[in-house]
């Protein structure tokens, strides 16, 4: 996975290869998609979630230059498996998710892989989490038609919010930048991801 779908398309952080070799992906998927745990392709979970596409895992976590003493929020936590990418490079990561069963799910997960600097939260994402910011990157796994102002709020000086915004079918992937004179957007690509579901982002 990491030489043929990552290194091959341009993810180079040696991190986050690194990151994506050790952290077992079949773990976070049920007993029947264990045979896809390593294809190129998200794969279903529960209450109709996903978990990602490892190059889009690998983009993503690449596009938000986390480095060891980071603090990062995630939102979605969906399995986990993105949360113990983030978590083995970084200081802490706190993710947020809508769905308290897959919250207790992805937290049990990682406490059993033995990551112990994750904190996992319920609730609406699109609000973030104040009370740990401000956050040198924050990463959302679930789409919005335009970028959350309470997330872009929670950055620090340098911090970078990495989202795909769009529609409900397909998406751009977003990286904002905070400055001190504003912002900075660039682009990484189309994506698909499943709607973060807010009063603001898409509703339910």
């Amino acid at each position: 996975m990491v030489r043929q779908q990552l290194a091959s398309r341009g993810i180079s952080d040696s991190r986050v290869l690194a990151a994506m070799a050790s952290v077992p992906r079949e773990f976070f998927v049920s007993y029947e998609m264990q045979h896809l745990a390593y294809a190129d392709q998200p794969i279903r979970i529960a209450r109709d979630q996903t978990i990602s596409q490892p190059y889009m895992v690998a983009l993503m976590t690449q596009q938000a230059r986390v480095g060891r003493n980071c603090n990062v929020l995630e939102v979605g936590s969906g399995s986990g498996y993105h949360t113990a990418v983030i978590a083995k490079l970084v200081r802490h990561v706190w993710s947020v998710e809508r769905f308290e069963d897959l919250s207790l799910e992805a937290e049990c997960r990682l406490h059993e892989l033995g990551v112990s600097n994750a904190t996992f939260l319920v609730g609406d994402g699109a609000r973030g989490h104040h009370a740990g910011s401000p956050y040198e990157a924050i990463v959302v796994a679930a789409a919005a038609p335009q970028i959350p102002k309470q997330l872009i709020d929670q950055l620090t000086i340098g911090g970078r919010l990495v989202i795909p915004v769009g529609g409900r079918a397909t998406q751009v992937l977003q990286v904002i930048e905070r400055t001190t004179r504003g912002y900075r957007e660039t682009t990484a690509g189309s994506c698909r991801f499943v709607p973060l579901v807010s009063p603001y982002a898409f509703p339910a």
